[in-house]
């Protein structure tokens, strides 16, 4: 299969405006003839249900959880980057759109950049519209902060709780349609398979989570908005229950795999405390506006922190980048937060931690100053640490956030199933090799407000959709296999348990494609993962029965395609011998220790095509072109 990225003709400010205008449209009358399943309900699936329903289309809504109000959406606490720059401090969509596509490290589509950043803006005026309590200044303007990879202030935001507020807005519009029959809402159910008739996207089969039937549901079209892929390391910054299934299923059914050793280390998390631990938790990044990230100079060095004078401090990010400082991209702060610990200087019980310390802050605005814009943020951190971080620094260290990698899509948002759209952190579409601070949340909303809208029109237009019957040869196949494969799961009845394989596995892609990669490493675990993967169908021990509420059920079937998603997030890193973005390989790094890329070889979206469980992936290549931002070496400097 050739991959056809069908990124529009002409001058790139040009390229969405006239491609809307291309794309063929479906009459208002014709659009109720039509049924698009959404499959997530966070802010990319909440906000494209929604806005599809008002245009007329019948949409059915599937949500993992009892109300879309759990989404793991609502984590992304610090803002979303728009430039309309009210600062008045030189923004603007063509610097968002270099600021993004430098801080991906040159390896994402221009012309996917450049159309976020342009559309930013509107998210913003349709957010402020549904009443999202964005923070304002003291003459009612709304306010903005900086953040990482940034020098100007871009980032919007609600406190330290901007992803819960704009969930609010999309759950009340997609609550509208629901109430007008727009929307056939099914909480509890979570998607184990595409349903592909005549290589279209038609459906899905979902296991209903509170009584374990299975259920098949058919439309012209599917939509998966279902996150990232993060918690295959076990440990990370996403809520437990976010998994990799949905778009993984997805890609044994044909849709190409993009990127997926691009994962985003993010720099401000709590540390891990224990061996027990089951989860981390994100400190926001908006934190670094007024946080100083320090540790001390001499190694070993285990004083109180109050108790080390300022001399004897290592400002080290405001010291390596004096420029950014503390507000460098995620990537460059993470490996640099593990260098220093590396060597000898990190902090806390394990070392493993380095200090954010707002005492300037507090001297220069006061402690109330500080509680107003972080408060919810220093709550939390007191929660789950016992310390007030008022009165001493915060102990942070890096930790899996999010994934830039994810299934293949067109400019259309289209992956290489016709009919199959991916929507926000499923793809892989917009952040290149590293993602922005506050740009999440933007690529969410602005897939799911203001561009599936369009685009999936052009497809329903130019598409022929023979009716189907419930009892399908492929729908039926489908459930066979589902029903199957859980079956298989449950008749295993080894002697560990689902969560003793998931941090087995965990471990070992933190410790041998983490932070950190480099080829001994990722032949090691090209080795030991398959290994662990069969001793899992062989010894895992499901209890329960299938045929009612089951979370044992759920944690097998994500932990079975997170092994198998694991072999092939080491193929790629393996296969990509540069460093770049969150891909960190040790063998190619400057001499200052920078990520060294290879742009003559590597300057490409890696496509890769499922060929069976176990067997290697056929590799695909969207060759990059960079006409308006050239590639060089990142500096921060």
């Amino acid at each position: 299969m050739k991959l056809e990225s069908k990124i529009p003709e002409g001058p790139i400010e040009k390229k969405w405006d006239m491609h809307r205008f291309s794309l063929k449209l479906v009459n208002p009358a014709n659009k109720r003839k039509y049924h698009i399943i959404v499959v997530g309900t966070g802010l990319a699936g909440a906000s494209s249900a929604a806005s599809l329903a008002e245009l007329g289309y019948n949409v059915t809504s599937l949500c993992y959880h009892e109300s879309p109000r759990r989404a793991h959406s609502i984590a992304a606490q610090g803002g979303i980057n728009a430039p309309k720059n009210y600062k008045n401090d030189g923004d603007s969509i063509w610097r968002l759109f270099y600021d993004t596509v430098k801080g991906g490290d040159y390896r994402a589509r221009e012309a996917n950049v450049y159309r976020l950043a342009q559309v930013s803006n509107n998210i913003i005026d349709q957010c402020v519209a549904q009443g999202v309590p964005f923070a304002r200044e003291y003459g009612g303007l709304l306010d903005n902060r900086s953040f990482g990879g940034a020098q100007v202030s871009r980032t919007f935001y609600a406190r330290g709780q901007t992803g819960q507020q704009l969930l609010l807005g999309a759950y009340q519009a997609l609550c509208k349609e629901i109430d007008r029959g727009g929307v056939k809402f099914y909480a509890r159910r979570e998607m184990l398979d595409v349903i592909v008739i005549d290589g279209q996207a038609r459906g899905v089969v979902a296991r209903n989570l509170v009584d374990g039937s299975l259920e098949s549901y058919l439309g012209d079209a599917v939509i998966l908005a279902t996150g990232g892929y993060g918690n295959v390391f076990y440990l990370s910054t996403n809520a437990k229950l976010s998994n990799a299934t949905a778009i993984w299923r997805a890609h044994k059914r044909g849709a190409f795999f993009g990127n997926p050793c691009f994962t985003q280390i993010h720099p401000t998390c709590i540390p891990v405390s224990s061996e027990h631990q089951s989860k981390l938790t994100l400190m926001s990044e908006s934190l670094r506006n007024d946080g100083r990230i320090w540790v001390p100079k001499n190694a070993g060095d285990t004083r109180d922190p109050r108790q080390i004078p300022e001399e004897e401090r290592d400002y080290y990010l405001e010291r390596l980048y004096p420029s950014f400082g503390n507000l460098v991209p995620r990537d460059v702060a993470s490996r640099r937060a593990k260098e220093m610990c590396d060597k000898g200087h990190g902090v806390g019980p394990t070392g493993l931690a380095v200090y954010l310390d707002f005492s300037d802050a507090i001297k220069r605005n006061g402690k109330e100053w500080v509680a107003q814009q972080y408060g919810n943020l220093f709550d939390m951190y007191h929660e789950i640490t016992a310390e007030n971080a008022y009165e001493a620094p915060m102990r942070i260290y890096p930790a899996v956030h999010y994934t830039m990698g994810g299934l293949w899509v067109d400019y259309n948002l289209m992956s290489t199933i016709p009919g199959l759209y991916v929507l926000g952190e499923a793809n892989f579409s917009d952040h290149g090799a590293n993602r922005l601070g506050a740009s999440a949340l933007m690529q969410g909303l602005a897939d799911g407000y203001f561009i599936i809208p369009y685009t999936i029109s052009d497809y329903l237009a130019r598409s022929n959709f023979p009716p189907i019957k419930a009892d399908h040869p492929t729908i039926r196949e489908a459930e066979t296999n589902v029903r199957e494969l859980t079956e298989r799961l449950m008749a295993i009845k080894g002697k560990r348990t689902v969560d003793d394989f998931h941090k087995q596995l965990g471990k070992i892609m933190w410790d041998l494609c983490g932070m950190a990669r480099n080829a001994a490493g990722l032949k090691k675990a090209a080795e030991v993962i398959p290994q662990l993967r069969q001793e899992f169908w062989k010894d895992v021990r499901v209890p329960g029965s299938v045929d009612n509420f089951n979370p044992e059920i759920e944690k097998a079937h994500r932990v079975a395609d997170f092994f198998e998603l694991a072999e092939l997030i080491v193929q790629d890193a393996y296969h990509r011998e540069e460093s770049c973005g969150g891909h960190f390989r040790e063998e190619f790094q400057t001499e200052d220790g920078e990520a060294k890329r290879n742009d003559d070889h590597f300057s490409y979206v890696g496509a890769w095509e499922f060929k069976g469980i176990g067997e290697k992936e056929v590799l695909h290549k969207e060759l990059l072109a960079f006409e308006y931002v050239k590639p060089s070496q990142r500096s921060y400097k």
